[in-house]
């Protein structure tokens, strides 16, 4: 029997319509309590890190879930105290700068890194938020905390250093006029500090210091300083092979009377600029030529017929001496040279050992040395009057050679004989005037070797026979 369109339903299909209600109901109000719990949960969870950062999160080292920002930034803080004691030094030929890490502020951003942390699921997008949050109990997050120095202040030390290396190369200079170099300036290499490579390397130990617990509290760094080429070279200005400097002598004249500082310079000044041709002898009594009153020069002391008096160009044996010195530490062939009559004081000055002398009177003594080099040599003098201070210095070309001076050998010391005293009927009565001066006698010797590529070119041994020379003191008879 078929049933009619629109007939109630049967009875047992009402009970699964009741079953179903029952269950559709049972399961709203399920869900409406896992919701309900849910959100109970979740409110307790943010009310329990409303101030402190959400568990999982980690900064380097540092467990920071569950930390207020003020702990996290605390953290830092004691962090960066191993940096204050830190010292940065930067040396440079026997030179130190010291830079503190304090001055630089060295350290980690503890600000920055705890408004990171407790940043992190509080942007204000829920989702993301949410992922957040449960990624960092689920796995973890770790953020790296900003470490940082002050450049700036980097920058103006380094500024500052490089002020004090930096050295502009000099170009060569030479004038010749008359036979004679008028001007000669050989060209300097420059220096400067590579700022570049050195910020390079600072900045990458300093990178390396988060990650290190301090073992020493300085770091030391070498300054890179690099050549500056001169545009024009020696050698680019003239033809008469002056390239490098052979070598230098010098003396000291400290406590000479003006006349005689005078005729220290007068007489440098007269072979300043001299060339010796290659395979000539340089003569210092035909270079200097007279020395006279007529000529410029002034009386001072000198060694005459055995005793010690004022005359015309006293102080010219101080040129002669110190020439004799770089003509030695050039390596050239020494033709004539003449010791003093006595030790003079002027000669031993700077440390110098007796017999490193060389007087000249002419024309019974003179001082002579070959220039055996392939180029010529050119001499230039630099006398210092404001501080006593007589230089030497030959240019040309160098052929490999090299100098070897012995230990001075010293014998046969000899006293100095008692003071003289002798009446003098132009000073008045009473008065004592000193015009020589007490020096033990004694003998000194040393060798001169000359080498080229462990050959030995010539060599020579000096002697030098100093006699005692006593006091001689002027008294006063005139009435």
């Amino acid at each position: 029997m078929k049933k009619k369109k629109g007939a109630p339903p049967h009875k047992s299909q009402k009970k699964s319509l009741l079953m179903a209600a029952q269950f559709l109901a049972g399961t709203g109000i399920g869900l409406a309590i896992v919701a309900l719990i849910i959100g109970m949960y979740a409110y307790g969870f943010e009310e329990r890190y409303k101030y402190l950062v959400y568990p999982g999160i980690k900064i380097a080292e540092l467990q920071a879930g569950g930390l207020t920002r003020e702990a996290v930034i605390n953290y830092w803080r004691e962090r960066n105290s191993l940096f204050h004691e830190l010292r940065f030094t930067f040396a440079f030929e026997g030179r130190v700068a010291t830079l503190s890490a304090e001055s630089l502020t060295i350290g980690f951003d503890a600000t920055l890194s705890a408004t990171q942390a407790y940043g992190l699921g509080r942007s204000g997008n829920r989702l993301t938020d949410l992922y957040l949050k449960l990624k960092a109990q689920q796995e973890g997050i770790t953020l790296q905390p900003l470490f940082y120095w002050d450049e700036t202040h980097l920058n103006e030390f380094l500024e500052q250093m490089a002020l004090e290396i930096d050295v502009p190369p000099e170009n060569a200079l030479f004038e010749f006029t008359d036979g004679r170099v008028t001007a000669f300036k050989p060209a300097k290499l420059g220096r400067k500090l590579d700022v570049v490579q050195l910020k390079r390397k600072f900045n990458e130990t300093l990178a390396t210091l988060p990650y290190t617990r301090m073992a020493t509290k300085s770091m030391e760094f070498t300054l890179p300083v690099v050549a500056q080429e001169p545009l024009i070279k020696t050698d680019q200005v003239n033809q008469y092979g002056l390239k490098v400097l052979l070598a230098q002598g010098e003396s000291w004249f400290k406590g000479s009377i003006p006349g005689r500082i005078h005729n220290v310079a007068l007489a440098a000044s007269r072979i300043n600029g001299v060339l010796i041709p290659p395979g000539t002898t340089f003569s210092f009594n035909d270079t200097v030529g007279d020395i006279s009153a007529a000529t410029g020069y002034k009386q001072a002391y000198v060694i005459k017929s055995g005793r010690t008096v004022l005359d015309d160009g006293g102080g010219v044996c101080q040129v002669s001496t110190t020439l004799f010195r770089a003509a030695l530490n050039a390596g050239l062939p020494i033709k004539e040279r003449h010791a003093h009559s006595y030790r003079v004081g002027y000669y031993e000055q700077g440390g110098w050992k007796p017999g490193f002398d060389a007087t000249v009177y002419a024309p019974s003594y003179d001082l002579k040395f070959t220039n055996d080099t392939p180029a010529h040599i050119l001499i230039q003098a630099k006398t210092d009057t404001t501080n006593t201070h007589l230089t030497f210095e030959l240019y040309g070309t160098s052929d490999g050679r090299s100098v070897e001076l012995s230990s001075t050998r010293l014998w046969d010391s000899k006293p100095a004989p008692p003071d003289l005293y002798q009446d003098d009927p132009t000073l008045p009565a009473g008065t004592v005037k000193q015009v020589d001066w007490a020096n033990s006698g004694i003998k000194a010797a040393f060798d001169y070797t000359v080498r080229r590529n462990d050959e030995v070119i010539f060599e020579k041994t000096f002697t030098s026979n100093f006699i005692p020379w006593q006091a001689v003191f002027l008294r006063g008879t005139k009435t």
